[in-house]
Formats: structure tokens, sequence, C-alpha cells
């Protein structure tokens, strides 16, 4: 009878893949953290692009822009407040059953009239309050 040799990872082998994931994640870690608050700045950037477009859409067919009470809900049902549109485009300007939120959770801030032009938009950033640096910093409409 001969005996079978058990073929498998022996404690010190996985021990040892352990601690290159460790070492790994250590290192690429706290880059990536980086890159996901870059491409929360990117993508609220894009946000509000899409929102101007969306207003300047529902600029073209009514001939005005919504106003900071009618807000950017505007753009999805047709406000009840005066001015009423009365070309709102059926089904509304942003293809969404709400007004998108910044990336972090947080509602736009939609002002019209403006202080930068016929509107502003703005996020907040990743605390939320007016200011900040880096990803705290304030991302609007006129500095896109």
């Amino acid at each position: 009878m001969t005996k079978e040799r058990r073929r498998g990872f022996t404690l010190v082998e996985i021990m040892v893949v352990v601690v290159i994931i460790g070492l790994l994640a250590a290192l690429v870690g706290p880059r990536l953290i980086g890159q996901s608050e870059s491409a929360k700045i990117t993508a609220t950037k894009a946000q509000i692009n899409n929102l101007q477009q969306s207003l300047e859409l529902f600029h073209i067919n009514n001939g005005f822009f919504p106003t900071t009470e009618q807000g950017l809900e505007a753009l999805i049902e047709k406000p009840t407040i005066p001015p009423e549109p009365k070309n709102f485009q059926r089904g509304g300007y942003i293809n969404a059953k709400s007004v998108p939120k910044d990336p972090w959770g947080n509602e736009y801030l939609y002002i019209c009239p403006g202080e930068n032009g016929d509107y502003d938009i703005i996020s907040y950033g990743a605390d939320g309050r007016e200011g900040g640096e880096e990803a705290n910093a304030d991302i609007t409409n006129w500095d896109n």
C-alpha cells in the first residue's frame, strides 16, 4: 500500500499570500480613494452640464428659465406657479422621475435670475457647505 500525498496549500503559503494582498491594498488603496473624489467632481460637472442643456431647451420652448421657486423640478413636471410655461415639453426635459442629486447625495442649488448669468447651479461638493478646497470646493455652472 502506498501513501498518497495530499496536495494543497500550507498555512505558511496562505499567510504569505494574505500579507502580499495586504501590502498591495495599503499601497493602491489611497490612490484609488483619491481617484474616487476626482471622479465625483467630474460627474458633478457633467450633471451640471446636462442640467444646463435641459434649462436651455426649456427656455427655447417657453421663453423664460424656471424661477428659483419653481426650481429644477420644472424640468420634470410642468410648474403650477407663475409664470406657467405655455409650451412645456411632453415628458419633461430630464429623463428621470426626480432631479438628480450630486454624487455626494446633496441637492443642487438653483437660483434664477442668477448672480453669474441667467441662472446659477451650484454643488457645494463633498462637505455640502459653501466654500472649501479640493473635494469640498463648490462646483458651479459658471466655472464649469
